[in-house]
């Protein structure tokens, strides 16, 4: 009977610690499927408020109405390395975008300011942060034109940049 006893509290016990390995696995995955939903929220946002104007599908720079996102990208990663910084200031700028607080100064000049657009912030930030945490599409042509434009390989912006762009 002692035998039977110590043989349950020990069965008990590794139950226990299973389920609670198990529980923080779960808990892991949950966490990683949330993420995982947020980086879709932030593409499909992307796909259906960005590209319309800042297209990926275009035949050349000459066809476009506002600069490719990835070269938006790369010019807010050489100012706001952080994302923290990076989503802040992005969203600061779809949501009132002002010719005085552009990064892209060539960009507002061959494109003019972005209209103001009816997106409410937490759409902005999803889009922001899927920018900052996942490469983007490119044109065919970018990296031809960007490299032309940009022959030091760094944007020319209006002087607020802090140093060379990541790779996107």
């Amino acid at each position: 009977m002692k035998a039977l006893k110590i043989l349950l509290v020990i069965t008990l016990i590794t139950l226990t610690a299973c389920s609670n390995s198990n529980s923080k696995q779960n808990k892991n995955i949950l966490a990683d499927v949330k993420e995982i939903s947020k980086d879709n929220d932030g593409l499909k946002l992307l796909q259906q408020n960005c590209y319309a104007c800042h297209s990926v599908t275009s035949k050349s720079h000459d066809e476009i109405i506002a600069p490719p996102m990835v070269a938006v990208k790369r010019r807010y990663k050489m100012t706001y390395m952080s994302e923290n910084e990076f989503v802040k200031a992005l969203t600061d700028w779809v949501l009132d975008p002002k010719e005085e607080n552009a990064l892209m100064f060539g960009a507002v000049q061959n494109f003019k300011v972005m209209p103001k657009q009816p997106f409410n912030k937490e759409e902005v930030v999803k889009i922001a942060t899927y920018i900052f945490n996942n490469e983007l599409e490119k044109p065919s042509w970018f990296e031809s034109h960007f490299n032309d434009e940009h022959p030091n390989g760094m944007g020319k912006g209006n002087g607020k940049g802090r140093g060379m762009f990541k790779n996107n």
